[in-house]
């Protein structure tokens, strides 16, 4: 590869992805900046001509409660933490459409999205689907992912990349990606701190690491040599970091943690390198303007990389067909 690479992947979920662990009271906020927030993304995108994988659950893809309702899998997710599952409980938590409730559904943004036609849309799974949570196997994975592939599909758009939500990679279920004509997906950074885990597994002490190692240089650059990339199919283009929104809490170490990033996108634009970095739209639910400003400054960045040493901003499904090559 002659040039570096950058690509931004985003995991779009709404309340699907935190109704587990988070409730509307704590997260609501969050979930209902989405839309402003993707719209605002999308603007500086275009901007720094930017183009970004959006993975998006394929549950945001129907219109209606009924639609979600004539599109459950026959085998669906049979985890021992029966939280972790939507199909339990939604039949009291969600409403009819996106104007009556906006928490659950996200067809809007999808529309939005494909506005621009340079972005990719990838899945985030279908239900949300935890690939490493005790319970589950991989016919029911399989059916998740064939589902997620079909509503898309009615929509006319061919998913050629996955994200696992919580990262939760399963390296056993990649032949069935591969099967369903997936060419990549988001690995993990290396390191025991981000090694993928069920959700029981992972320790206060290894969250405690991450977040350090996202203001202090614990674990490296985590850029990453197309070759080795090239060694495995569906190709695993790794994370090289989370984007952390924007903290009040932490407002002095913010220049650290985009000090940390944009260190490490210059050092894979003059090795020719991949740099991935990712997050969530509802991270910038709240906050929005500050957080717009912190994307504004790393973007600022990679356009002064990409004028300096042709680094290139690049879809997964896209640096999946260079790579093919």
């Amino acid at each position: 590869m002659d040039k570096g690479k950058f690509v931004i992947s985003l995991d779009s979920e709404l309340m699907w992805g935190v109704r587990d662990s988070q409730t509307k009271e704590y997260y609501g906020q969050n979930i209902l900046g989405v839309k402003p927030a993707i719209n605002e993304m999308l603007k500086i995108f275009m901007c720094y001509n930017i183009n970004a994988t959006f993975a998006i659950v394929g549950l945001l893809f129907h219109e209606t409660k009924d639609e979600i309702f004539n599109n459950i899998p026959n085998v669906i997710p049979n985890y021992k933490n029966k939280k972790l599952s939507p199909y339990f409980s939604m039949n009291n938590e969600i409403g009819n459409n996106e104007q009556d409730d906006p928490y659950f559904f996200g067809s809007s943004c999808i529309t939005n999205i494909r506005q621009y036609p340079n972005h990719e849309i990838a899945t985030h799974t279908y239900c949300h689907y935890y690939c490493m949570e005790e319970g589950q196997n991989k016919e029911q994975f399989e059916q998740d992912l064939n589902k997620a592939l079909e509503v898309a599909l009615e929509k006319n758009i061919s998913i050629k990349s996955i994200i696992f939500p919580r990262n939760q990679t399963n390296i056993e279920y990649l032949d069935i990606c591969k099967k369903y004509g997936i060419k990549s997906y988001r690995g993990n950074e290396k390191g025991v701190i981000y090694s993928s885990k069920s959700y029981e597994k992972e320790t206060v002490l290894l969250r405690i690491l991450r977040l350090i190692d996202s203001y202090f240089n614990l674990t490296g650059y985590h850029c990453y040599d197309t070759n080795e990339i090239k060694k495995s199919y569906p190709f695993n283009i790794p994370s090289s970091r989370f984007l952390r929104p924007y903290s009040s809490k932490l407002f002095l170490l913010e220049k650290l943690k985009l000090m940390r990033i944009k260190k490490a996108m210059t050092y894979a634009a003059k090795n020719n390198l991949v740099y991935h970095l990712w997050w969530h739209p509802h991270n910038f639910g709240v906050n929005l303007e500050q957080n717009i400003a912190m994307l504004n400054d790393i973007l600022c960045h990679y356009k002064n990389l990409n004028n300096k040493y042709n680094f290139e901003s690049i879809t997964m499904s896209d640096l999946s067909n260079e790579l093919i090559k």
